[in-house]
């Protein structure tokens, strides 16, 4: 008998929808289907028709708009104002996509430059790399899934996807997106299977070419561990952003930056604010204004549309992010309680104790921890102090400071007057060392789902 997934808002616990859970028979036949395609050379999908389907799939999903929003807020809290800046960042993907995919291919190889190469030409195009496993976090729904599948579409590879457990509605929309838009039966499959093990059986099973992987460190790294040798991945964790606020920065830009970036949907991102490191002289007037911004900002319900903070993704988060707030050893100056079964208020607290949780491991929650410096070298020592490395900040007026920081900060990006939290859909993203393996970004993934393959042509005609 097949099991059965209640989804529900994690808000006030609504029943949403009830979707079958994959068997290990479906999945192996959403694996069977994929993989006879990519075997099959003649059903590959020509470039003309690909640009099609993704143009036709980005018309379907902005006539949907504010229907796919509301899918989001409703099964991932994010509120409804974020959740349709999420489904026109989607929309921007899969047009990004085509993009891409009119404007990058292969390269012509230099020959002709010495006695082996003369009489020889040689380029490359590109191909798809086979089937590609996509597993995706909850806390964008609609747009990472639209990273693994809008790319894999404008690749030619076949993607079976699988969607986070509470949050499959938008990823089972995106799938009934591209198939309403003419991709064939096979190209895109979602399949949602209950049981850990049969998972890591997915990502090592050899069909497997690529792995597209968004989620905990801890699961990643395993998962990676499984694949088959020649199986390439990308990997997309968490990070503990840190932000360097010098004593020379502009506050009234920084503050209300810092504190939007580490409350946003409840702190569930991946380079959500969490660790500011803040000079000593400008330390009270920073945790002021961050505390000022937690309290006025609205919790509540993420379908309404003045809602700015929603739930976190389960009550057992609230839990959590509780437990740890209290083990902190610091100083609340706003928040540190829950405020229901599903919302904890939005928390600033001072000088945690370094080897507190919320300064070692991301909290995942609406939690800005904020530490004194006198020297900048200590802070930068703090704040590289993690296996982690994602993204970071610093904010300053002078030029060789935030160049300074820039040199220092392990992380893979730094922002300079801007939160950690930033990201266009075409810039690199990626995670670091525990933080992630790979790069994320739409023509970065594209890349990596597709390989490059080479002619030579030798001609006397040449020489």
């Amino acid at each position: 008998m097949t099991a059965n997934l209640e989804i529900r808002a994690p808000y006030d616990r609504v029943l949403l929808s009830t979707l079958p859970a994959s068997t290990e028979i479906e999945v192996e036949a959403a694996f069977a289907k994929a993989y006879g395609l990519f075997r099959n050379r003649k059903a590959w999908l020509p470039k003309i028709e690909r640009i099609a389907i993704l143009r036709r799939a980005a018309n379907i999903a902005r006539e949907r708009r504010e229907q796919l929003a509301l899918q989001v807020a409703s099964e991932s809290g994010k509120p409804l104002r974020d959740a349709l800046i999420e489904v026109d960042r989607g929309i921007d993907g899969i047009e990004l996509s085509v993009e891409t995919l009119r404007h990058e291919a292969g390269h012509v190889v230099p020959m002709d430059i010495n006695a082996t190469s003369a009489g020889r030409v040689a380029f490359t195009q590109m191909e798809p790399i086979g089937v590609v496993l996509a597993i995706a976090a909850f806390n964008h729904p609609f747009n990472l899934v639209i990273h693994q599948v809008a790319p894999a579409v404008a690749a030619g590879a076949p993607v079976i996807v699988k969607p986070s457990q509470k949050t499959p509605l938008s990823c089972r929309s995106v799938i009934e997106i591209f198939t309403e838009a003419g991709l064939p039966e096979g190209w895109a499959q979602m399949v949602l299977p209950l049981e850990l093990d049969l998972v890591r059986r997915m990502a090592s099973d050899a069909r497997v070419a690529f792995l597209t992987f968004i989620g905990s460190a801890a699961v990643g790294w395993r998962l990676r561990a499984n694949l088959t040798p020649g199986a390439r991945c990308a990997l997309e964790h968490g990070g503990v952003a840190p932000v360097i606020v010098a004593a020379d920065a502009d506050l009234s830009a920084a503050i209300p930056r810092l504190g939007r970036a580490g409350f946003w949907h409840a702190g569930q991102a991946c380079v959500s604010v969490q660790r500011v490191f803040c000079a000593n002289a400008i330390l009270d007037e920073v945790v002021d204004g961050l505390a000022g911004v937690a309290r006025t900002m609205q919790i509540g319900d993420p379908t309404r549309m003045e809602t700015e903070v929603g739930p976190l993704i389960s009550h057992a988060e609230v839990e959590r992010v509780g437990n740890w707030v209290a083990r902190s050893g610091a100083r609340v100056a706003s928040g540190g309680e829950r405020l229901g079964d599903s919302t904890y208020a939005n928390t600033v607290l001072v000088n945690p104790d370094i080897d507190a949780d919320v300064s070692r491991r991301e909290v995942f929650g609406p939690v800005i921890c904020v530490y004194g410096y006198d020297e900048i070298q200590a802070a930068l020592a703090q704040a590289n102090d993690l296996p982690f490395s994602f993204q970071g900040a610093v904010f300053t007026r002078n030029i060789d400071t935030a160049m300074h920081c820039y040199r220092h900060l392990d992380a893979t990006a730094v922002m300079v007057n801007e939160h950690p939290l930033f990201r266009v859909d075409w810039m690199p993203f990626a995670g670091a060392r525990h933080s992630g393996l790979g790069v994320g970004g739409i023509p970065h993934t594209i890349r990596d789902m597709q390989t490059e393959k080479m002619m030579v042509w030798r001609s006397d005609a040449l020489n």
